[in-house]
């Protein structure tokens, strides 16, 4: 009798959909959320880069706009859209023409261990 019950017990399949969602939901939003996490860090490292291409170039060929570092790194924080991560600017005429740089740190509060990713940029405009 006791081995009919265990036999029962084994074919029996009530449950079994609830258990698959239990093991694959956090694996799931693990993931889901990581991408987003990773989508904001492309857009944030892009926008940069976008910024500081944008105010070297302003620099260069636009002096009423641009005619000082103060004005040029004003315009070039204005052109950052990313998320809040308070990008610092720098400007310099080097040898290759007008640079402009920045750096900022990214942080991942979602992943442990990974407590920020740091971001730089750094244009040249002849």
């Amino acid at each position: 009798m006791k081995a009919l019950s265990f036999r029962r017990f084994g074919r029996d399949r009530s449950g079994v959909g609830a258990v698959e969602f239990a093991l694959v939901l956090p694996v799931f939003i693990a993931m889901l959320a990581g991408g987003i996490w990773a989508g904001q860090l492309a857009f944030a490292a892009n926008s940069l880069q976008y910024a500081v291409e944008a105010g070297a170039r302003c620099a260069a060929v636009n002096a009423t706009v641009c005619p000082d570092a103060t004005s040029t790194l004003a315009y070039t924080s204005n052109h950052y859209s990313g998320p809040k991560i308070s990008p610092a600017f720098s400007y310099g005429a080097t040898g290759c023409g007008h640079t402009v740089s920045a750096s900022a740190s990214f942080n991942v509060n979602i992943v442990p261990g990974i407590g920020s990713v740091p971001l730089s940029a750094a244009a040249c405009y002849p």
